[in-house]
């Protein structure tokens, strides 16, 4: 184990890579201290910190007696308290399905947003959420440049946070800004709708180093589902 790096923050990047993996999936148990402890070659006061940090992360929980639970497997786990739009659509009686319409490297020019915080150059992707299978989100989403897998099939298969991850892309934390906008024919005929006025969310997500790493504008056709925000408590 390294000693140039403060080894419980070590250590807790090594249990937060293996949850998400799978090597520990939800609703399982982490290793107990004194294994952890073995595994790393480090004291009990190392491990402890280190499980501190992922319970304050809500990526598990420890109860006295009974050991390390894993509760979540999303890289960007702390980032809310807020239940996610989606979620709640999945939680919901109603049909959800999700298609990658598009993926494909874009040049960009200074009129575009994404353009303040790629450059002249991004990997643009567009993808659909069905609600019944009637167009319900569109999303547009600009990531740099040098990612690694990021095609339609990995898109298909795996979140784009996780996939962030995988390139060394940690989130931090979100801005989201909402306004009402008209739509105009093409934005129509993609959502296959007849009205004017939409809801768009404009999100840009924030490495550790305060870096804008994705940015995304989603048209929510709120004809067919209002928007909805849940906070745990």
């Amino acid at each position: 184990m390294k000693k140039t790096r403060v080894l419980y923050l070590e250590i807790a990047e090594k249990i937060k890579e293996d949850i998400f993996s799978g090597k520990y999936p939800v609703g399982t148990m982490l290793p107990s201290e004194p294994e952890l402890e073995r595994l790393f070659d480090v004291s009990k006061i190392t491990v402890r910190k280190a499980i501190e940090l992922l319970a304050a992360d809500e990526y598990v929980e420890k109860k006295s007696g009974k050991g390390t639970t894993v509760l979540s497997e999303r890289p960007y786990n702390k980032l809310s308290k807020a239940i996610s739009f989606t979620q709640i659509l999945e939680n919901s009686n109603l049909s959800v399905k999700k298609m990658i319409l598009d993926v494909k490297k874009i040049t960009l020019d200074e009129s575009q947003k994404a353009y303040e915080y790629f450059g002249s150059e991004a990997i643009w992707f567009q993808r659909m959420y069905l609600l019944d299978d009637k167009p319900y989100i569109c999303f547009d989403h600009y990531l740099p440049v040098g990612l690694k897998r990021v095609t339609k099939e990995d898109l298909e298969q795996e979140s784009l946070y996780r996939i962030l991850y995988q390139n060394g892309l940690e989130i931090e934390r979100f801005m989201d800004d909402f306004v009402a906008i008209a739509l105009n024919q093409e934005q129509q005929k993609l959502l296959q709708t007849e009205e004017t006025i939409a809801l768009k969310r404009i999100r840009k997500s924030y490495d550790y180093d305060q870096k804008v790493v994705e940015y995304s504008e989603a048209i929510y056709n709120t004809s067919n589902h209002a928007y909805q925000i849940e906070y745990e408590t």
